[in-house]
């Protein structure tokens, strides 16, 4: 969620639909706006409201000073999750030959 606004401020329409494009990763709203709230509760995001042409404005969440900086943990964590499962992997191919998972 916040690798998606940090490129952009996002509603959470965008953002539901955003995550719908990737898959697996899929996110409805009864998931995707708790998390917004919580996110904007532990001042990872900040709101701002802009008037939509169709409609009530619209809530644009943008990723605070605290949520770059948590992103980045995020993001250096993610990283070494996965050189780890990638040695796993890689060990384990070289010593499950013939043996099943």
């Amino acid at each position: 969620m916040l690798r998606i606004v940090h490129d952009a401020a996002s509603y959470g329409y965008e953002i539901v639909t955003r995550l719908e494009s990737l898959g697996p990763l899929a996110a409805g709203e009864n998931t995707v706006y708790p998390l917004l709230r919580r996110l904007k509760t532990d001042h990872h995001l900040d709101t701002f409201s802009v008037d939509s042409p169709a409609g009530p404005p619209r809530q644009y969440y943008r990723l605070t000073a605290q949520g770059q900086r948590r992103l980045a943990a995020l993001e250096k964590e993610w990283d070494a999750m996965v050189r780890a499962v990638d040695r796993c992997v890689v060990a384990g191919s070289r010593g499950s030959k013939g043996v099943a998972s």
